[in-house]
């Protein structure tokens, strides 16, 4: 099955529209701190407080495939957001990840942006209009069989 029979002959343009809005989402949520980034840092609080956690965003390029222990802590996740109805997005592109979160390397150690999560607390909840695009495009993709949808970012 491809993308054109699962979302029609309008796939680029349904996932490029996704894909800005995932862009927007993440600065939104690291703007005001609702950003968990890192696979233990995010097990961790998805172990701690699960129902805050609204997204999940996992990330891999090419060269991570080969990656037995990421592709494990992939797997996991997933079963556990799919447990949890969290939302999650296969996301391809770590550079362009790391140009949206301002991660480009300033003398530290990169962070490790592999999993990202997007936290929604009840108390104080995110105002952002593209959590609820990228929240209808992950149900459309359940709707379809698709439990986990992927998206390429693209550099700009």
């Amino acid at each position: 099955m491809t993308l054109e029979d699962v979302f029609g002959s309008s796939s680029d343009k349904k996932l490029e529209t996704v894909g800005r809005a995932l862009e927007d989402l993440l600065g939104a949520a690291q703007s005001q701190d609702r950003l968990t980034v890192g696979v233990y840092e995010s097990a961790k609080l998805m172990n701690v407080d699960p129902d805050s956690v609204v997204l999940c965003v996992l990330a891999a390029d090419e060269e991570d495939e080969g990656d037995i222990a990421l592709q494990i802590h992939f797997t996991l996740l997933q079963a556990f957001c799919c447990d949890n109805d969290i939302n999650i997005l296969r996301v391809s592109g770590l550079r362009r990840l790391a140009q949206l979160l301002d991660d480009t390397g300033d003398g530290t150690e990169p962070r490790d942006l592999h999993c990202i999560l997007v936290t929604n607390p009840p108390v104080q909840p995110l105002k952002c209009p593209a959590l609820q695009d990228v929240g209808s495009f992950c149900q459309e993709s359940r709707c379809r069989n698709q439990w986990v949808p992927c998206l390429e970012l693209q550099d700009r």
